[in-house]
């Protein structure tokens, strides 16, 4: 389809298609047993909605084509007509949410979802030496069995990342060549050989690259490179997954590492059963670490963040109070709501249970209240530490987003979570654990997610049997070509004013861009400096920054804090631009920085001025082409806010890509040094090739490049929005041009449509009404609490 072609619609070539069959839905009993009775209700209502229009748009689209089969030609609006049908009637019933659990080795993310899906040890909970190696999604669905998913890295990923690591433990053989020890603390070097050994045995980081491509990997490693695993027990098929996404220690014995192919693996999808606790429709992710060394590893890591909904950034409570790697999650957490569909951000405390009474006591600086117990103890610093952690993440939030941002309306900004206490239950009640808090927020993002989409798709099916009835009306529209014109014209001119509109809103970011790029400019020396120079010297570090110049200047690593220096340098023009870049993406209050809105006026003004032809014409109040051209207008220009949201990533790391693209020879040039006082070399080179480029326009050619991709973006509305129009003025004209015969008789189809959409407004009251009573509900006492 072509770029500037409104709405999502198969080609012309699938006008004859049959719809995909859809599998057997289960009983909705079931299908909603996470949710409480009155949320089942409210699901209840709007699945029904949902699957009667289904039915009333399949039925539709049959007749359609039975009208239409053995004709030559299909005129173009009948041929839109079925697309929409076939579209509207395959389309999913609700997007998957992915709720991502972000943090370090040890934060417990493997052990909260356990909690949170009632299966104690079913992912590999962190030891000292054991992790979770790679990226694992959790959802459940319509299976009976639980079902794991292996997708492993592709022949030439591989071969990609062998040569890189071979690169990194290269011994020079020059006299007086810096040895390589393997263990010497250096994380990159480590973590290259634990790699190494796992796929192909001791010894193979002595081996040069060409002699591993000629070895043969110790784990069985199929052609399809996808591995599935069947169980029909949660802890069966807990054993058979975990060597895959353990990883071991290098003491560990190797006769168990043979089966271990985590090196390969790029992620994991496993499924559930359908769950009385986890609803389908919610994908949970586990999300270790800062990236991966392997380039297609780090982008699945990168693209996962980037399409969480909702991302919970995951310390313990010994972590919480700060360091490097807690903030950095936060960081680039933030930056997800920047550049991708992040909407909220919470912080969760996990391990809260871990407290000792007398220490506590001792360092306690509430004396208002005595405290008896281990319970009092620990609920009282939960509280502290919620309203500590609350009020600075939403500062940082505050500082990086726009102040109506909907992350900031949050209710709750931490939790304050312990795995432990939810099954053992030795001085926490279930409830403040606060385990069941973080399913309410699970279930509460599904269905608000689902009463949007049903209200979606029920107003867009009742637009298209409007246009279908309006092909068989007989109304006659006096001087039709005549106001259409003037429509043409009206269209022409609100584009017009759209395009400066949206050039004043972009407008928005110009100041900040060029104050960063002077901040920028100041502060480069010393934010290289900081990121070359460590306390302990070059001791462990050789090998690392090795690894930053062969992948482009960043280094990142499942256990260690990422090393990104693209990012570092630009961090200052970023930090002028995100609450105004974050502002003109937002959906929130109406606002002359803000996108969206215009393009809502745009089409609210395209309403009205069909409203005014419809009257001027003699329309009906309730002529099927006015109601139909008002509801399509939404339709045909609803795609727009989807195409906006993945072109601003790529607006958004425009400045970074950039920066690196200008670098990249001079990181090319230090990955090749080799022999005495390499580590300073290297660092000479990144240094000169710094300087080189920030004084032939670095930052401004990375300012230049935003400015280019936002340019881009203004043209692919218009595009958009021209073409859209253009297909709403085909459509209007359909009947009146002659376009098409008469089709088959769907006024009972009609009927049906309008009475669901009637229906939308009920549904939603009764849900308000349910969700009163269940407030209400909630306010009674608490159950009591375990022993102390």
């Amino acid at each position: 389809m072509a770029e500037t072609e409104p709405g999502p619609h198969p080609a012309d070539d699938d006008v004859f298609k049959e719809p995909m069959k859809k599998r057997r839905r289960a009983c909705p009993n079931q299908r909603f047993r996470a949710f409480p009775s009155a949320e089942q209700c409210a699901l209840k209502e709007y699945e029904k909605l949902e699957s009667r229009t289904r039915r009333v748009l399949s039925n539709t689209y049959q007749k359609l084509l039975q009208c239409v089969f053995l004709d030559d030609s299909i005129p173009n609006g009948v041929k839109y007509l079925i697309n929409r049908l076939l579209a509207l009637i395959e389309k999913p019933s609700v997007d998957p949410i992915y709720i991502g659990l972000f943090g370090s080795t040890g934060a417990g993310k493997s052990s909260l979802i356990n909690a949170i899906i009632q299966q104690a040890m079913f992912l590999p909970v962190s030891g000292e030496s054991i992790c979770t190696s790679c990226i694992v999604q959790v959802s459940s669905g319509c299976c009976e069995q639980y079902e794991a998913k292996i997708y492993l890295l592709s022949d030439q990923e591989w071969k990609e990342e062998l040569k890189n690591l071979t690169k990194l433990l290269h011994r020079t053989e020059e006299p007086g060549g810096e040895a390589v020890d393997p263990w010497d603390g250096d994380g990159a070097v480590e973590e290259a050989v634990q790699k190494l050994q796992v796929v192909y045995g001791a010894g193979a980081e002595r081996k040069d690259y060409e002699d591993l491509l000629r070895a043969k990997p110790k784990g069985k490693i199929p052609t399809s490179r996808v591995i599935t695993l069947k169980a029909e027990e949660a802890g069966e098929l807990s054993v058979k997954l975990d060597p895959y996404i353990r990883t071991q220690g290098r003491d560990e014995d190797q006769e168990a590492a043979e089966i271990r192919i985590w090196p390969l693996i790029k992620h994991v999808e496993v499924t559930l059963p359908r769950s009385a606790l986890i609803p389908e429709g919610v994908v949970l992710v586990d999300i270790p670490g800062t990236g991966d060394f392997n380039s297609k590893r780090d982008e699945v890591w990168r693209k996962t963040i980037d399409k969480c909904s909702a991302i919970w950034v995951i310390s313990d409570i010994e972590r919480v109070s700060g360091g490097r790697a807690h903030e950095d999650l936060l960081n680039e957490s933030i930056k997800a709501c920047q550049r991708g569909f992040c909407r909220d951000v919470a912080l969760v405390v996990t391990k809260t249970d871990k407290l000792h009474l007398p220490e506590y006591l001792r360092e306690r600086k509430l004396g208002n209240q005595a405290v008896q117990s281990q319970r009092e103890a620990v609920l009282e610093r939960n509280e502290i530490i919620k309203q500590q952690r609350s009020r600075n993440l939403k500062e940082k939030l505050k500082r990086k987003l726009p102040a109506d941002c909907k992350a900031l309306e949050a209710s709750d900004l931490v939790y304050t979570v312990s795995a432990h206490e939810y099954w053992q239950q030795a001085f926490l009640t279930e409830e403040e654990t606060e385990i069941p808090k973080l399913r309410e927020y699970i279930r509460k993002r599904l269905l608000d997610e689902k009463r949007r989409m049903v209200t979606k798709y029920v107003t867009e099916a009742f637009g298209l049997l409007l246009l279908t009835d309006s092909f068989n009306s007989t109304e006659n529209l006096p001087n039709e070509h005549l106001h259409f014109s003037d429509l043409r014209r009206f269209v022409e001119e609100r584009t017009e004013l759209l395009e400066k509109a949206i050039e004043q809103c972009f407008a928005h970011i110009e100041w900040p861009l060029q104050e960063g790029v002077r901040v920028a400019r100041t502060s480069y020396r010393r934010i290289l400096g900081a990121c070359l120079v460590r306390s302990k010297g070059n001791q462990g570090f050789h090998q690392t920054l090795k690894a930053v110049c062969l992948k482009n200047g960043i280094y990142a690593s499942r256990t260690l804090a990422r090393i990104d220096l693209n990012q570092a340098i630009t961090q200052p023009i970023y930090d002028q631009i995100d609450p105004v870049f974050g502002g003109i993406f937002r959906a929130g209050k109406p606002a002359d920085s803000a996108l969206m809105p215009h393009i809502d006026a745009f089409k609210h003004s395209l309403q009205e001025k069909m409203a005014e032809i419809g009257i001027r014409n003699g329309w009906k109040c309730d002529s099927y082409q006015k109601r139909f051209l008002i509801q399509e207008i939404s339709a045909i220009l609803g795609g727009l806010e989807g195409y906006i949201l993945r072109r601003k990533r790529r607006i958004y790391e425009s400045v970074t890509s950039s920066v690196q693209n200008d670098l990249k020879p001079h990181y090319e040039e230090a990955a090749q040094i080799t022999g005495k006082r390499a580590c300073e070399r290297m660092k000479d080179v990144i240094r000169r090739g710094v300087e080189r480029q920030v004084a032939e326009g670095m930052f401004e050619r990375a300012q230049e490049r935003m400015r280019h991709q936002f340019q881009q973006l203004k043209s692919g509305i218009t595009e958009k929005v021209k073409g859209s129009a253009a297909t709403m003025l085909t459509l209007a004209l359909s009947q009146g041009d002659g376009l098409c015969k008469e089709l088959a008789d769907v006024s009972s189809e009609h009927k049906e449509m309008e009475k669901l959409h009637r229906s939308l407004r009920e549904v939603a009251e009764n849900a308000q009404l349910r969700r009163g009573m269940q407030d209400f509900l909630r306010m009674s006492p608490s159950k009591a609490s375990p022993r102390t």
